[in-house]
């Protein structure tokens, strides 16, 4: 069975490509589900479109769900189509979150951190002239959040934990516990986690997250998930068999997708 759970489209303002167009490359690819999960707007902010190149519209929101579920109707003899988002996690404004989401079906949420200190994760030139302490407390603060995010209730799965590698490969090998303390809360609470394939677009090459943190995710039970964080229709389900694979290596036995935000375990 093949799933995707993590794909946008044109109206986040960085994606290729109508909602339309990823579900046909998954039917192509012989997918068996196939998840929607385009950028909130930002609920918080007086604006329309805060950031047109980032995140959809709030008058874009309803019909972007309204699409989603014509399309779950319209391709149901040929492929499980799923209405996701993914969400921004802002802790003072969880419950304005919450009740953006709550009035409507979603399979699943997708919880994911951007911005930390207020500055955004993938933003070049955010470590500069960082002393070796001022990387740790960044890199906690990043955790905190994640860890925050998971407690939450809001989502059902969290977004690339590790993607503030992105653009700064050196992340990975500051010294800190808090990956640890993170995943074992995620696995306490029940949430999963996804394999994000996107990272192997970004200057650090590779999946979100890294070989250690899986393993570590492993231990702890941590449910995973797979998402190709496709911005193109032609990168759905992007390296699908070798995170099956990689994932079976290290100990897991199951991974997971969601539908009606109830989890479905899929054997490896």
């Amino acid at each position: 069975m093949k799933f995707d759970l993590h794909t946008h489209h044109e109206r986040c303002g960085h994606a290729v490509g109508k909602i339309q167009d990823y579900i046909e490359s998954a039917i192509e690819k012989e997918f068996t589900v196939i998840g929607i999960a385009d950028h909130t707007p930002y609920f918080s902010s007086k604006e329309d479109q805060l950031f047109p190149g980032i995140a959809m519209a709030k008058s874009q929101y309803t019909e972007y769900i309204r699409e989603v579920l014509q399309l779950k109707e319209y391709y149901k003899e040929k492929i499980d189509v799923l209405l996701g988002i993914e969400s921004d996690f802002f802790p003072d404004h969880i419950e304005t979150y919450r009740q953006h989401f709550d009035p409507y079906p979603f399979d699943y949420i997708i919880g994911s951190v951007h911005y930390v200190d207020e500055i955004n994760i993938f933003k070049k030139g955010r470590w500069d002239g960082l002393t070796e302490e001022q990387q740790v407390q960044t890199k906690e603060n990043y955790y905190q959040l994640i860890k925050h995010s998971a407690k939450s209730g809001l989502f059902q799965i969290l977004g690339h934990i590790d993607a503030m590698k992105g653009f700064y490969p050196p992340f990975s090998s500051i010294q800190t516990d808090v990956v640890q303390k993170t995943l074992k809360v995620i696995g306490e609470v029940g949430i999963a986690i996804e394999v994000n394939t996107s990272g192997k677009t970004k200057d650090v090459g590779g999946w979100y997250p890294s070989d250690d943190i899986l393993e570590m995710a492993c231990h702890y039970g941590v449910n995973v998930t797979f998402g190709s964080d496709a911005h193109h229709p032609s990168r759905i389900g992007d390296d699908f068999e070798l995170v099956e694979q990689y994932l079976k290596n290290i100990g897991f036995k199951e991974w997971v997708y969601f539908k009606n935000k109830e989890k479905i375990k899929v054997p490896l």
